[in-house]
């Protein structure tokens, strides 16, 4: 089975502002994160860079072939480097840039990336002042990542969005914040257009007290296929933050171990729906190579 991250994360170092609130990397994993200290990735990140390097150790032993990487105002903007990680990798990652008026955006096409990541979720100004960089990247063929607030004030801005810009390819990130009352309606924008999709990055966070093997995320994916449909769906981990609480492969095997799928189901969601998406080829074959401790 072909299995590919359609939300994932990479930086270099964590330093900017977000509302007036610190984020900066500290040692061991952990950062200031709106002036509070957390632990942002995995302990063993000591220096708090977040590596394509670790990234692909993590997904050569999960069995990953390819991630989309996108962006979040939080991490700060990482144009520089994921344009040197796409052109290190091209077969394995698909990166996303940061761009917030038409320059910016030409220029992250320039530089080689090959879609723009939005938050949605931090702006404070409407979505649709964002509507002549959605109509060039339609004209341009990028892929628009976007991140929607919880409280569904953007939902109506997202469908106009889809439906003044019907060729622009949208990929709906967080899986509509499946446990907020948007969930049905933020799934259901992929009815509006015919290049729309939901990607799970984050799921296993928004389901983070129930744990391991989340039971209410798998069923929460058989209600978003049976509102949309399975071919609208892929996975996403939301690397490197929610493997603080579980490992990487733990954040896609839920599924595969799930009887609520179907195998078909579990192949489309899991890597087939993104390969056609996103364009990936070449991905390499990676055999699963035995724990120590089995």
């Amino acid at each position: 089975m072909t299995i590919i991250d359609a939300h994932s994360h990479l930086w270099l170092k964590q330093d900017t502002w977000v509302d007036g609130k610190r984020i900066l990397s500290l040692k061991n994993g952990r950062s200031i994160f709106m002036d509070e200290e957390v632990q942002m990735i995995p302990p063993f990140m000591v220096d708090g860079v977040n590596s394509a390097e670790v990234f692909l150790s993590n997904m050569d032993y999960a069995q990953v072939g390819g991630a989309v990487v996108v962006q979040e105002v939080i991490d700060g903007n990482q144009n520089s480097y994921l344009t040197q990680v796409q052109q290190s990798w091209p077969n394995r990652f698909f990166c996303m840039g940061m761009a917030w008026n038409l320059e910016e955006a030409k220029a992250v096409k320039a530089a080689g990336l090959k879609g723009i990541a939005f938050p949605g979720h931090r702006m404070h100004d409407s979505l649709l002042t964002l509507m002549p960089v959605f109509q060039w990247m339609e004209a341009e063929g990028m892929v628009l990542s976007m991140c929607l607030a919880d409280d569904g004030r953007q939902i109506g801005q997202m469908r106009e969005v889809i439906q003044q810009c019907p060729h622009l390819s949208v990929a709906i990130g967080h899986f509509g914040m499946v446990t907020t009352p948007s969930f049905e309606q933020q799934v259901k924008l992929a009815l509006e257009g015919e290049h729309v999709m939901i990607e799970s990055g984050g799921i296993t966070w928004l389901y983070n007290s129930e744990y391991y093997p989340f039971p209410s995320a798998v069923r929460s994916i058989r209600q978003a296929a049976d509102w949309v449909g399975m071919d609208r769906l892929m996975w996403g981990s939301d690397y490197p933050r929610t493997i603080t609480a579980i490992t990487y492969r733990m954040s896609y095997d839920f599924i595969c171990k799930s009887t609520e799928l179907t195998d078909d189901e579990k192949r489309l969601f899991l890597g087939a729906n993104a390969e056609r998406f996103y364009g990936f080829h070449d991905l390499p074959e990676l055999p699963y190579i035995k724990n120590m401790s089995e």
